[in-house]
């Protein structure tokens, strides 16, 4: 199925890594032109600038200037904007709730909030008009699933998928479709790497991280098709959401969980 995306221009903020990284793989391998936007380049996002049409841009999009700064390089770069991802966000699990600290809080929120509210506000001018635009937002399926050991976290995404239904209603009309795709558990950094939620499980389970993400995770979850998401069927997903091809779905929350939360609300 063609998605239709060759030449059109594509923004993903956090795409150094993880489901980020994948996104912009995906969009760039079905032809559009992908401005990424991280704190950090990374050698695989390097490695895909060298065979497809890609702008990375360093920014701290935890900063009130920094969304800013990546739109303007992003129009500046190719003259518009016709699919927004809003996907970067931090983490940094506790044991429990009183263990967040204030600037923990401020931070999680400035990055996994603010920043979309922020690159929306700056996007939307350089998107009205462009045929098909679309922004798709990471949200998770902690916003409905809230989790005490990553409280702020699961706060912050339920914030964000209430702030993405409010801009399907102002933006559709406007021509500018907008959707969330709320991820379980996926086998990226924020789970696996130094500090990750895998870590805190394999402490609790006197197990590996390994063993966290490959049984552990699946059997205590209750993930159906009993494994986690990989970040490539995420990004597929977003895809065909940014695409024409899904040109009647706004306003929508799409879960790719392996059939983990069994609520039909």
């Amino acid at each position: 199925m063609d998605l239709e995306l060759k030449d059109r221009t594509a923004l993903v903020t956090g795409g150094s890594k993880g489901i980020g990284l994948a996104i912009a793989t995906t969009l760039a391998e079905e032809g559009a032109k992908v401005v990424v936007g991280s704190r950090h380049g990374s050698r695989e996002l390097d490695r895909l600038g060298e065979s497809h049409e890609l702008v990375a841009v360093d920014v701290d999009l935890g900063t009130p200037e920094g969304p800013d700064r990546l739109v303007r390089a992003a129009v500046e770069a190719h003259g518009g904007i016709d699919v927004l991802v809003n996907n970067v966000a931090v983490s940094e699990p506790a044991p429990s709730i009183g263990e967040f600290t204030d600037e923990q809080w401020d931070r999680i929120f400035a990055v996994g909030f603010f920043s979309a509210v922020r690159t929306v506000r700056a996007a939307v001018p350089a998107m009205l008009g462009r045929d098909g635009a679309s922004v798709v937002t990471i949200s998770s399926l902690n916003a409905r699933l809230p989790a005490a050991m990553i409280a702020p976290y699961s706060a912050a995404k339920a914030a964000l998928s209430n702030f993405t239904k409010s801009l399907a209603e102002e933006l559709g009309p406007q021509g500018i479709r907008v959707n969330t795709v709320s991820p379980g558990p996926v086998r990226t950094p924020m789970w696996t790497g130094p500090g990750g939620f895998g870590h805190l499980f394999a402490a609790q389970a006197d197990t590996t991280v390994d063993d966290v993400m490959d049984r552990v995770l699946p059997e205590s979850m209750g993930i159906t098709t009993g494994r986690v998401s990989e970040p490539r069927e995420v990004a597929d997903l977003v895809a065909f959401l940014a695409s024409r091809r899904a040109a009647n779905i706004t306003g929508a929350d799409h879960v790719i969980d392996g059939g983990m939360h069994k609520s039909v609300g």
